[in-house]
């Protein structure tokens, strides 16, 4: 089970460094369902949950919210009936941090049963 839920994000700037392939691959490895998508040449780490029904999906997009703001990094959030897809990625550096893959592993934890 991966520990990167019980981490906090830090602070992210401008210039901090972007994970690297090998660093990349190994995280990804402690997540269950995310996958990397690029869009505009920006790495983004994309996972879409399914729920019976609109106000439950709509719930979960609550829990995410407020722990993207106890953590202050924000992801972007599509929620639709029976769906909602979460994709993390760091604004200020174009690109995938360590803070994206925390804050993955913590969205898993706000569904039952998960990781």
């Amino acid at each position: 089970m991966s520990e990167l839920n019980q981490e906090r994000c830090e602070a992210c700037r401008v210039g901090a460094p972007k994970v690297t392939g090998e660093e990349l691959e190994s995280l990804l490895n402690e997540l269950t369902g995310w996958s990397v998508e690029t869009r505009e040449g920006i790495q983004q780490l994309e996972k879409s949950f399914q729920f019976p029904d609109f106000v439950q999906a709509l719930a979960f997009t609550n829990r995410v919210g407020q722990i993207a703001e106890e953590e202050g990094h924000h992801p972007k959030l599509t929620t639709e009936w029976g769906s909602v897809i979460v994709t993390w990625w760091s604004h200020k550096i174009r690109g995938l941090h360590r803070n994206d893959f925390i804050m993955a592993a913590k969205t898993d934890q706000l569904v039952p049963g998960g990781d």
